[in-house]
């Protein structure tokens, strides 16, 4: 008998036990109380005249979103070659970046090169220039309408010496915004 009353005992114990944990858990479905408004009315914070960074210079040319300077729009070939360096590759992916967010904006590529060469050696030749430029442009999600371009092989030299400093100035691509 005395065994008895010990399970009973032990499991009305038990018991409590588990109703007095499950009480703590209960919720209720009572709203969550609003505080009353204040009577005092605060002045609404007063707006500054923030200037968003600038994305163009005066002539509508991209800048440089991390230092504000003009991009570079000119980007340098080696002899008889149409292959661009990877430094220019990375300025070529911001104006690419630019581009993709103006799409009202268009570029002209043109392709230069230096006075070696026959004229229409030098034409294809700096058209295959442009055309790498406008490849990378449009690889990187530049819309293809966006890009023209056009060669003038040695007819507009920025440098008219007859030396490889001259000549290696003159083998370029240039963008030109509109």
């Amino acid at each position: 008998m005395q065994q008895q009353w010990l399970r009973n005992t032990l499991g009305l114990v038990l018991a409590g036990l588990i109703l007095a944990g499950c009480a703590g858990q209960t919720k209720t479905n009572e709203p969550a109380q609003i505080p009353e408004e204040s009577t005092q009315t605060e002045a609404p914070a007063p707006i500054e005249n923030v200037e968003p960074p600038k994305t163009v210079d005066a002539m509508g040319n991209p800048l440089d979103p991390n230092t504000g300077n003009p991009l570079s729009r000119t980007f340098y070939f080696e002899f008889d070659r149409a292959t661009l360096s990877a430094s220019d590759l990375a300025a070529l992916e911001l104006h690419a970046s630019f581009l993709r967010d103006n799409r009202d904006r268009s570029v002209l590529v043109e392709g230069h090169c230096d006075e070696r060469g026959t004229r229409e050696y030098n034409l294809a030749l700096g058209e295959r220039r442009g055309d790498t430029v406008v490849s990378f442009l449009t690889n990187s999600g530049v819309n293809r309408s966006q890009l023209e371009v056009v060669s003038y092989g040695e007819e507009k030299p920025v440098d008219a010496g007859h030396s490889e400093g001259a000549w290696h100035r003159n083998r370029r691509a240039e963008l030109i915004y509109r």
